[in-house]
């Protein structure tokens, strides 16, 4: 549908090319929603998107509903969303607005709040009840954080209950999804966190992805949370096959040579603590240099 300077409905003057995006600048698929058609927006995604609140609180008055749908099933909040703009986030769900709207593509409010690294949206879409998990498997809100280096956003799905350690085809687990976008500080929370070092993309590990990455300082993080440097993947090669001679990451692979007894120790008790309980590790009658050792503090 196209609208008219009131509001009313008129008639569907045409679509977009599917290729097309206005300013040359809006996202796709794989980052956040991929619109179709612009013909159907209305000026309520646009005022949602662009975080014009008090055009937005106009719009409502003049009797736009608050969950207006695209072709793609794109609403306002999903566009405010994309955005950054808490503000209009909040009014839109102050005035009821679906949380969990799932567009065509299956990107939902929650996923393009990762995509857009808002921290505040993102938390605002999980005080109202939205699942942390997608119905589609290339929206996922973890995988977005991770992948996008939006560290913030990350910590407050995994405190929300986020699966750290859910594997997707394609794309992985989000350690892996960090490791191939060298987005550092997103492997750090993850491995703090208890992500398995070892779960990757099928036989792809993590450090695979890291190596073809080029990622040296993550190919060290990851060595020094037991990755293994010897796995295989589906091809049959170690890390070290993947590396490029004379590199750094070459270099930061072969300078490591068998783990320590105190390195074992800590990787033992860290798996007996299990992800769930390794921050009680703080609490343990231990001197503090151990408890720090074994938190990688």
């Amino acid at each position: 549908m196209d609208w008219d300077d009131g509001g009313r409905e008129v008639a569907m003057r045409g679509r977009w090319p599917r290729t097309q995006i206005r300013g040359g600048g809006r996202p796709t698929l794989g980052s956040c929603i991929r619109l179709d058609s612009w013909s159907d927006r209305t000026p309520l995604h646009e005022a949602a998107y662009q975080g014009r609140l008090l055009h937005l609180r106009s719009l409502i008055a003049q009797g736009f509903h608050v969950d207006t749908l695209t072709m793609d099933r794109v609403s306002p909040l999903h566009e405010a969303c994309l955005g950054g703009h808490y503000a209009c986030a909040k009014f839109l769900l102050d005035n009821g607005a679906n949380a969990e709207a799932v567009s065509t593509d299956g990107a939902t409010p929650l996923f393009n709040s990762c995509s857009s690294g808002s921290a505040a949206c993102v938390r605002l879409i999980l005080q109202h009840g939205a699942s942390i998990s997608s119905p589609y498997q290339l929206a996922s809100p973890v995988h977005e954080a991770a992948k996008r280096d939006h560290r913030e956003c990350l910590e407050l799905l995994l405190s929300y209950g986020a699966h750290i350690d859910v594997e997707l085809p394609v794309v992985g687990t989000p350690l892996y999804s960090a490791c191939m976008a060298q987005a550092a500080a997103c492997v750090e929370v993850l491995l703090h966190s208890g992500a398995d070092v070892q779960l990757g993309c099928g036989q792809d590990s993590p450090l695979h992805a890291a190596v073809q990455s080029g990622g040296a300082n993550i190919v060290d993080h990851l060595l020094d949370f037991g990755a293994d440097g010897c796995c295989r993947n589906a091809e049959g090669k170690t890390p070290l096959d993947l590396s490029t001679p004379n590199s750094t990451v070459r270099a930061a692979l072969q300078k490591r040579g068998p783990c320590s007894l105190s390195q074992l120790c800590r990787f033992c008790i860290r798996r007996s603590l299990g992800r769930n309980r390794l921050h009680r590790a703080s609490s343990l009658f231990l001197p503090h240099s151990i408890k720090d050792f074994l938190l990688y503090q």
